[in-house]
């Protein structure tokens, strides 16, 4: 029950739960987690980050989803997980309902963004910002096309924005936030954040993806019996050939760890951690 992707040492041998342990587990890190701490997740889908970094890391957590099964699911897997209610709980909000004047030391988004949108995306980050401690840092994971120079100018990509359309159409309506990099950091340093380490995950989206897509043909049965023949076949399109997008690149994923851009903020603390994701001893989360 974790909606985004996974982080792979070795796709061919480790299963889609390691992988995604491990991706808890890092993001936990790069947020530099300690017992006592206040962790907001927002946009937490069914909670899993926010019951691991309680249960794993001692943080005060709160996740924020806009879904009733969401926040229904999370809660009890919170209290399955032996996690008091004081510690870690799953709201039912809009980001834009989120307490304002509370304080936090750890701030993540993994895969909403794209549904705050273009026009509305600079004022996210900014609420973002004041919503961060002045030594707090914050996590940015969101989807990202390939930047293409001009009219296809150097390499044709044709089937990026093909994908890109079928996407719009029938699977994310609305969402129209997934951009270059360029647009990303722009937001990031506008608000005043310096950004401290990207990391490129898209082809781990592509191999959690194709174990998304096995799992997927593995419930066929189930699947169609509850929504009918239209849906399995949809998805299993989009998920076999995003598989195939995130490989050669078409779409990725930026993961963008970043802090306040203030003279105090101890930047030695990124020592030795040229890139977060290697540096990090993540083969047994």
């Amino acid at each position: 029950m974790v909606y985004t992707s996974g982080f792979w040492l070795d796709p061919e041998t480790e299963s889609l739960e390691t992988a995604q342990d491990r991706k808890m587990e890092m993001v936990c890190k790069k947020l530099f987690m300690e017992p006592g701490k206040k962790f907001l997740d927002i946009g937490c889908g069914w909670g899993t980050l926010v019951t691991y970094a309680s249960k794993y890391f001692g943080m005060d957590s709160t996740g924020v989803t806009l879904a009733h099964e969401g926040a229904d699911w999370g809660n009890k897997q919170i209290r399955d997980f032996g996690i008091k209610e004081e510690q870690a709980r799953i709201l039912r909000k809009d980001y834009r309902d989120i307490p304002k004047g509370k304080k936090w030391d750890c701030i993540s988004c993994l895969e909403m963004g794209e549904h705050v949108g273009i026009r509305k995306f600079k004022g996210f980050i900014e609420m973002i910002y004041n919503m961060l401690e002045d030594d707090g840092r914050f996590y940015l994971q969101q989807a990202g096309l390939r930047a293409n120079p001009g009219a296809f100018k150097k390499g044709e990509h044709k089937q990026d924005l093909v994908w890109g359309l079928f996407m719009n159409e029938y699977i994310f309506s609305g969402a129209d936030a997934s951009l270059p990099l360029k647009f990303l950091v722009d937001s990031l340093q506008s608000a005043n954040f310096e950004v401290a380490h990207i990391e490129n995950v898209g082809v781990h989206y592509s191999h959690t993806i194709h174990k998304w897509y096995y799992n997927w043909l593995g419930n066929e049965e189930y699947i169609t019996e509850h929504y009918g023949q239209f849906w399995f076949r949809l998805w299993q399109l989009f998920l076999r050939w995003s598989v195939d997008i995130g490989a050669q690149g078409s779409s990725t994923c930026w993961a963008i760890t970043s802090h306040k851009n203030l003279d105090s903020v101890d930047r030695n603390q990124y020592i030795g951690q040229a890139n977060m994701g290697l540096w990090m001893d993540l083969r047994e989360p």
